[in-house]
């Protein structure tokens, strides 16, 4: 087997351009992800939802507390749909300027 790395060259890795990295960005406000991402399936699984989209944690709580799974499953994958609701409009629009890893309470569901 060859080697990785080339024992007369220690610091040849120095020298090669790193590949950009994508960044992944938050499917309900758009911010990049910070440390901490959160898989959030659009459609509840009770509902019959498969896919997943990353999430900021305050983003999912803030629409777990503002739509129901019937809601969810109504509007699925549409971001727009759901930024309609003021509530979660005003949100977005709060927290766009917030660092990636910002963290809050949210409201509880006023149902």
């Amino acid at each position: 087997m060859a080697r990785k790395h080339s024992k007369h060259d220690p610091y040849g890795d120095l020298h090669r351009e790193e590949e950009p990295v994508a960044v992944v960005t938050c499917w309900l406000c758009g911010r990049p992800m910070g440390k901490t991402i959160v898989w959030h399936h659009p459609v509840p699984k009770s509902r019959g939802g498969r896919d997943t989209v990353p999430m900021h944690p305050i983003c999912q709580q803030t629409l777990i507390a503002n739509f129901t799974n019937s809601e969810l499953q109504r509007h699925g994958m549409d971001v727009e749909g759901l930024l309609a609701n003021p509530t979660m409009r005003k949100f977005v629009d709060w927290v766009a300027n917030k660092a990636p890893d910002f963290t809050a309470t949210t409201a509880r569901k006023q149902r």
